[in-house]
């Protein structure tokens, strides 16, 4: 595919950063930018259906022990019943309780978890609580919701499950009451 690189575009369209990826849209007569994203100047026309368009690179995934780590680290903060996102903040671990029916994932000041980065779509996702279980929905984002690996536009979501925001790794944690803890560890041992 020939790389633009300066000029005036013909047409609308989308088109993704040669260097970090980064997608930009653009009207008949816009001016090609430089990239949002990483400053860099190559583009391609982006496509819905490119090889791997919806796949999601593993190089930049945290190996088994790191997620273990964190989703352990993440078990410990959690002090109560209920449904819970954990991710790697830097240095830290955050966890932020899922007590209301809707949590608002996002770039925007208005977002319940909110991800001040380029990759993160203003409106990327909603985490849904209901009495049938919890849903995350993408919010019509531009780089997509992936749960476990595969892009979702709606997916129930289960203890331990991955989701990824933009360059963000969450995890969708629920936390067990002390009572029902110390009883399962009462019938393990007994068993």
């Amino acid at each position: 595919m020939e790389s633009l690189t300066s000029g005036t575009l013909a047409g609308t369209g989308s088109f993704r950063c040669e260097e970090c990826g980064y997608v930009i849209n653009l009207a008949a007569a816009d001016e090609l930018p430089a990239c949002p994203g990483c400053g860099g100047s190559r583009f391609a026309r982006a496509s819905l259906f490119a090889a791997g368009r919806f796949q999601r690179k593993t190089a930049d995934a945290p190996s088994l022990d790191e997620r273990e780590a964190l989703i352990g680290a993440a078990r410990d903060i959690i002090d109560g019943p209920g449904e819970y996102l954990a991710w790697q903040d830097t240095d830290d671990v955050r966890v932020v309780p899922l007590d209301r029916e809707w949590t608002r994932v996002g770039r925007s000041l208005a977002a319940d978890v909110r991800f001040d980065d380029p990759t993160v779509s203003r409106r990327h996702a909603l985490i849904v609580r209901q009495a049938d279980g919890v849903r995350i929905l993408d919010d019509r984002s531009l780089n997509g919701v992936f749960v476990n690996g595969e892009r979702v536009e709606w997916r129930v979501l289960g203890d331990g499950d991955e989701i990824v925001v933009g360059r963000y790794r969450l995890h969708f944690l629920e936390g067990a009451a002390e009572s029902s803890r110390t009883a399962t560890a009462q019938l393990g041992s007994t068993g």
